[in-house]
């Protein structure tokens, strides 16, 4: 069996939900065993955003300057025409994808980075998006310690059990009154 076959999430951890009337923000924070100049580079490289993120990149997201990230996975092509707002290797990085506004900030430790990652995202998909984003950080993870499994998101994450369970208790953590079938959700 190769690491894909083997992967399995973990429990829901590190993870918040925080709302401000009407926009609702989800903030993840994972501890990498790698430096900050390497888990920036997977960041912002399209080559490495292939191996692990929801999206792929038509230029590298290292400088400000208009982007075009494409939804991987979606039914149908889904291209969001953006701006990375704010690069400061590798430190700090904002943009936009699907009209959401993304931060992703990095603080170096004695051994890694701590990467958090602050969402805007509707209410209804916040448990949705913490159990994707969970399972792209481990993917992440992996092929940043040279052990890639493959990207696994949208359709092909929702199929994994871990799956279900990770969006089944990141509602429950949250509380926000979504569902926890993607099925039900609407906006």
């Amino acid at each position: 069996m190769n690491g894909r076959e083997k992967y399995e999430p973990g429990p829901a951890f590190g993870a918040e939900a925080r709302n401000e009337g009407d926009k609702w923000t989800l903030i993840l924070i994972r501890e990498l065993r790698h430096p900050p100049k390497k888990v920036w580079q997977a960041l912002t490289d399209p080559a490495e955003l292939r191996e692990w993120a929801p999206y792929d990149a038509d230029r590298n997201l290292g400088s400000a300057g208009p982007v075009t990230l494409s939804t991987v996975g979606a039914p149908s092509p889904h291209m969001s025409e953006t701006t990375v707002d704010r690069a400061d290797p590798p430190r700090r990085l904002e943009f936009s994808w699907g009209g959401n506004q993304m931060r992703w900030e990095l603080m170096q430790l004695p051994n890694g980075t701590r990467l958090t990652l602050w969402h805007n995202i509707g209410r209804k998909f916040i448990a949705m998006g913490a159990a994707g984003w969970h399972i792209c950080f481990d993917v992440l993870d992996r092929f940043l310690a040279g052990n890639p499994i493959g990207r696994i998101v949208a359709g092909d994450a929702m199929k994994f059990s871990g799956w279900q369970r990770l969006n089944a208790e990141y509602s429950a953590q949250f509380d926000t009154g979504a569902t926890t079938t993607a099925s039900s959700d609407k906006h």
